[in-house]
């Protein structure tokens, strides 16, 4: 599954009764993005990546899943995201698991000014839209990111230099319609080392499933197929 408005993840390898306790027990405010499918492939990778005792910023953080599981295994967490609503449901949660999470509400750009990091984990938007202009509010802010639904993937890439300690590291989490090979690309111009750890075959959300002919039309999904690819890129500063 998708970005969308829907709260039950889709399958991914693991115990399916672990990853449903942990979402139930995350509290969001209306509009808030739901862990899901792509949610878990990144909390996997933040798992062997390794994270204990280092600074760790979540990019996006919605109700702060990632975030408190990068606290959950130890690290110092900085959770980052535009929405007022997102960093509330964060707050609370964290405050409910007793952990020790900054949430900021602010700008990638702006909000972080001169601090760096030893791991940036990120699950952006990025679901192409036909409104070529990403919203400036409601729950469609989670997920829709322009045309190509590079938006903020592409903010990410050019950023993640200037957020990286050196040997400092990137994961980030994005649907194989976005290009996978242009992530990768756009990583290695950066100066980082770049490549994809994970990869999960997950069915159409009802966001996309809306959208089936508009995609199709522009290429991005082959008629009759039912499935997307969602991939984990570890992006390495050298």
């Amino acid at each position: 599954m998708v970005k969308s408005p829907v709260s039950s993840p889709a399958p991914v390898r693991g115990s399916a009764s672990a990853r449903g306790r942990a979402s139930q027990r995350l509290w969001r405010l209306p509009g808030v993005y739901a862990p899901q499918a792509d949610t878990h492939l990144l909390s996997r990778a933040l798992r062997l990546e390794g994270v204990s005792g280092l600074d760790v910023l979540d990019v996006g953080t919605g109700s702060g899943a990632l975030a408190l599981h990068a606290a959950h295994l130890g690290a110092h967490v900085t959770a980052l995201d535009i929405s007022r609503r997102a960093i509330w449901s964060t707050r609370l949660n964290a405050l409910r698991a007793r952990r020790p999470v900054r949430a900021v509400r602010g700008d990638l750009e702006t909000s972080l000014t001169g601090r760096r990091f030893d791991l940036v984990v990120s699950n952006p938007p990025y679901v192409p839209s036909p409104d070529p202009t990403p919203p400036a509010q409601g729950a469609e802010r989670a997920w829709d990111a322009g045309t190509d639904g590079r938006h903020v993937l592409d903010r990410l890439c050019d950023a993640a230099p200037a957020l990286l300690r050196p040997h400092g590291v990137l994961l980030v989490v994005h649907s194989a319609l976005n290009g996978t090979e242009r992530t990768l690309t756009r990583l290695d111009q950066a100066g980082l080392r770049t490549k994809v750890v994970d990869r999960a075959l997950v069915p159409y959300g009802p966001v996309l499933r809306g959208r089936l002919d508009w995609l199709r039309d522009r290429g991005l999904i082959d008629p009759g197929a039912a499935e997307e690819e969602l991939v984990v890129i570890r992006a390495e500063r050298v």
